[in-house]
């Protein structure tokens, strides 16, 4: 997937605007994916409408506040935005794993004709060695929401990734911000119950036995 965007640079839509110019930072974050190809401007009301819903649908797939393990997914905006400063305004509120051609590279209108983009907003679905999945996915993901790229997965027959290594079999990642205070919770009151019924039964060793870590 990264010989798509071989010779040219893809930038990081967070603060820094972190630029992937190598070869091996471009196959990093594109290989073994699925690739959305979002084709749109922020001039375009269908385009603004429809942003929000792609925003949505890309984070719950890729952040870890809702999954375990982020979904083996990419989006590149391919802006048609007139001017720089119009591309910039609309990549504001978007999520920083987005990726982005520069505003200068022809590129854009080569990957327009390529794909045969006939009206915007566009989400064209590229499998991971190029070849095109879904000409235009933006009814789908309308339709769908998330549910959509189980699909996808199994018709590009993604290698799925998303699985515990063994050493985070005891400690896997949390699903969430609380999921960490609700797991010291339940320590914390398995202790306290095992305490309780040391001193209740107050046989031999119940007193090592309430000490003993969880």
């Amino acid at each position: 997937m990264a010989s798509l965007f071989s010779g040219h640079v893809l930038i990081q839509n967070n603060s820094d605007q972190n630029e992937l110019d190598t070869e091996m930072e471009l196959s990093r974050r594109l290989d073994n994916r699925l690739v959305l190809l979002f084709f749109g401007t922020g001039l375009c009301p269908q385009c603004q409408a429809f942003a929000p819903i792609l925003r949505d649908f890309f984070v719950r797939l890729t952040d870890e506040f809702y999954v375990l393990r982020a979904a083996q997914l990419a989006l590149v905006y391919v802006s048609q935005d007139p001017t720089e400063e119009h591309q910039d305004l609309f990549l504001r509120g978007m999520p920083k794993k987005w990726l982005f051609l520069p505003f200068e590279d022809d590129l854009k209108r080569d990957l327009e004709r390529q794909f045969s983009v006939e009206r915007l907003p566009a989400v064209v679905v590229l499998k991971p060695g190029g070849d095109v999945l879904t000409r235009d996915a933006t009814d789908e993901i309308q339709r769908l929401g998330p549910a959509c790229f189980a699909n996808w997965q199994e018709a590009a027959e993604v290698l799925d990734r998303s699985f515990l290594q063994p050493e985070d079999l005891d400690d896997p990642a949390p699903r969430s911000l609380t999921e960490p205070l609700r797991r010291r919770k339940y320590r914390v009151d398995l202790a306290a119950r095992g305490a309780r019924g040391a001193r209740e039964g107050g046989g031999p060793g119940a007193e090592s036995w309430a000490g003993r870590p969880f």
